[in-house]
């Protein structure tokens, strides 16, 4: 009986250790207090889940070129605010505005994009 309760037990804490990946993908480490805005030139968008994913270079204050990754919800999430497989293109140019990583990383969890053409797309709800 004793050995049947630690084969259970076993099971369980490896279930629950191959699941928690699943539950932090939803909590993106961001600073809520630090808003920024970044304008670049795309060189990917990945159109799936659990996250859309946007690679863009960015032009320093320096002159040198930064590499960040712009990301927003689901894309069932994001086609309910007129996203599609097609909004982006690499080469296109967007403004970005997100929430930083806290760590300092040039990753954002995207609130809002404006396109070069001047269309502002939001990610969460329109605000």
């Amino acid at each position: 009986m004793i050995m049947r309760r630690q084969i259970l037990a076993l099971g369980a804490a490896g279930i629950l250790a191959a699941a928690s990946p699943l539950f932090a993908h939803h909590s993106w480490p961001v600073s809520y207090g630090n808003l920024v805005t970044v304008t670049g030139t795309v060189t990917g968008y990945e159109w799936g889940n659990p996250h859309v994913m946007i690679g863009l270079d960015v032009k320093a204050d320096n002159g040198t070129v930064e590499r960040w990754n712009v990301g927003g919800p689901s894309t069932s999430r994001m086609a309910g605010n007129g996203w599609d497989r097609n909004t982006l293109k690499p080469g296109d140019v967007m403004t970005a505005t997100g929430y930083r990583f806290a760590d300092g990383q040039k990753v954002l969890r995207l609130e809002k994009v404006l396109l070069s053409g001047g269309k502002e797309m939001f990610l969460y709800g329109s605000r």
